[in-house]
């Protein structure tokens, strides 16, 4: 007889060991598939392609500082100049932080969406990174009010490398957040039946 005012939980359930086995194959199965979803060109460039680059951006800023400000140079004599010259302090603190901001940049970009196959993350993900490009581009206003707008922007064949990756690359990495969110080459996943059709 129950005791006034006394409730009782019912027990959990307990779950075999071939039970738990298949739970987790189930669970695993669902988790790859998601991830499937994302086409294989977008996760070679958002996991793999443009985290590595940043890395690249972060040893050059961080490990190369008077080589990446000569990259900055647009004059060869004075890029030579900058190039054999230590940085004054505050310009080195400054490369610094930048160098850190690109190694964040890599590590959201490749742990976040690495871990998900949900597409509501990747697209308010690659948006962030889509108004972080607009920036990027943006820091290469000076140089080209220098140079002219049309060599820093446009005339891609007289690129340096320093161009290359602020401007060439960021154009590709926006290209690409573009057509993400856009949905190019994705299917909408219809909520019943599990068929998905291609917009």
């Amino acid at each position: 007889m129950r005791a006034a005012g006394v409730s009782y939980a019912a027990p959990a359930p307990v779950l075999t060991a071939d039970e738990e086995h298949v739970f987790a194959s189930a669970t695993t199965m669902t988790s790859t598939e998601s991830m499937q979803s994302i086409p294989l060109l977008y996760r070679l460039f958002f996991l793999y392609i443009e985290p590595v680059s940043a890395i690249l951006g972060a040893y050059y800023a961080g490990g190369k500082p008077a080589e990446y400000l000569a990259y900055l140079t647009s004059d060869p004599a004075a890029a030579s100049a900058v190039a054999t010259q230590a940085p004054p302090t505050a310009t080195l603190i400054s490369l610094y932080q930048l160098s850190n901001l690109y190694l964040l940049f890599a590590l959201n970009e490749h742990l976040v969406l690495s871990s998900t196959g949900s597409r509501r993350t990747w697209r308010r993900l690659l948006f962030c990174l889509l108004v972080a490009d607009l920036g990027h581009v943006a820091t290469m206003i000076p140089s080209a009010l220098e140079k002219g707008w049309a060599d820093v922007f446009l005339r891609f064949w007289a690129w340096n490398a320093m161009e290359w990756g602020s401007v060439g690359f960021v154009y590709a990495g926006a290209s690409m957040r573009t057509s993400f969110l856009l949905r190019v080459g994705l299917r909408v996943e219809e909520e019943k039946g599990g068929k998905g059709k291609r917009e």
